[in-house]
């Protein structure tokens, strides 16, 4: 595995905003891409209320207001005709991604980092909500959730910012959110299941419905190392030497899924969603998960 960082100096901040910036183009078009491959499998979450934008008619039925019906449909038939719109108070979705160094992991070339792949996956879940008429905006960043391209674009530069590029914490900080806002977090949830429940808490606690996206290296599931080999911890948690990965493996296995079940049994204890993805795999299935997650009704 990588080595740890060094101490963090703001020189390698600006240097790593830098380098992020260069790639937010070819990122953008490719968060373009997985979302339309993913748009015509999806379904929105119109719903009927009070906006401006209209839905469909159907007939008058008894209790309904007369103020509803339309003369002018109406006129052309003899049922009289009802005008209902989409519900236009569009939930805010905030979202977030680990930027701890953790995330930096890939166990080959070819693969992407962990980071990389949660950056893809957040802005294509952005460019969804987005078509969709949904606010949306950067948890952390401090700034307000905005709806169309323009949210998209600024969201984008917010991954850029200095300010939250540097951000080492593997957990979001609980802030104040809107009551029934949606929030999807994505990250490596290696972090003590006691840590992430807090931070659960927090946010749920403010009626927010959640989903939690765990995304891990295929390595870091199988662990395929074999013989003597020497792990180097990239969160300041120094060098571990394995004399026989093989004798560890399957315990290590064991409490990755220990992991695991915590998350999945925190995230439904609290009506959330969780689910795992794995760097190796297309991104178009998992966004597909989230997307079925953020629509999915409140019962």
């Amino acid at each position: 595995m990588p080595q740890p960082p060094g101490s963090p100096n703001p020189l390698h901040a600006r240097h790593r905003a830098e380098a992020l910036s260069a790639a937010l183009p070819p990122l953008l078009v490719a968060a373009e891409r997985v979302a339309a491959t993913v748009a015509p499998g999806v379904h929105g979450r119109r719903r009927v209320g009070l906006g401006e934008s209209f839905w469909q008619f159907r007939r008058y039925q008894s209790g309904d207001s007369p103020a509803m019906i339309d003369w002018r449909q109406s006129a052309k038939s003899q049922p009289v005709y009802v005008r209902e719109n989409e519900w236009e108070a569009a939930q805010s979705v905030w979202l977030w991604r680990d930027r701890s160094p953790s995330m930096e992991f890939r166990s080959a070339p070819g693969l992407p980092t962990k980071r990389e792949r949660a950056d893809l996956l957040l802005l294509a879940t952005a460019v969804l909500l987005a078509r969709g008429g949904e606010r949306i905006a950067l948890l952390n960043s401090g700034v307000r959730p905005d709806h169309g391209k323009a949210a998209v674009d600024r969201l984008a530069r917010l991954m850029t910012d200095p300010q939250t590029a540097s951000d080492a914490d593997p957990l979001p900080r609980p802030e104040s959110l809107p009551r029934h806002a949606q929030t999807l977090l994505i990250g490596d949830f290696l972090a003590p299941l006691d840590r992430i429940a807090a931070t659960v808490a927090a946010l749920s606690g403010q009626g927010l419905r959640g989903h939690l996206l765990q995304v891990l290296d295929p390595a870091e599931e199988s662990l395929p190392y074999e013989g003597r080999v020497a792990f180097d911890g990239m969160e300041g948690d120094g060098r571990l030497l394995v004399p026989r990965v093989d004798a560890i493996r399957d315990a290590y296995r064991a409490r990755l899924q220990a992991q695991r079940d915590g998350l999945a049994a925190l995230a439904r204890g609290v009506g959330w969603s969780f689910a795992t993805h794995r760097t190796d795999r297309p991104p178009t299935s998992a966004l597909l998960g989230v997307w079925s997650a953020l629509a999915r009704e409140v019962p």
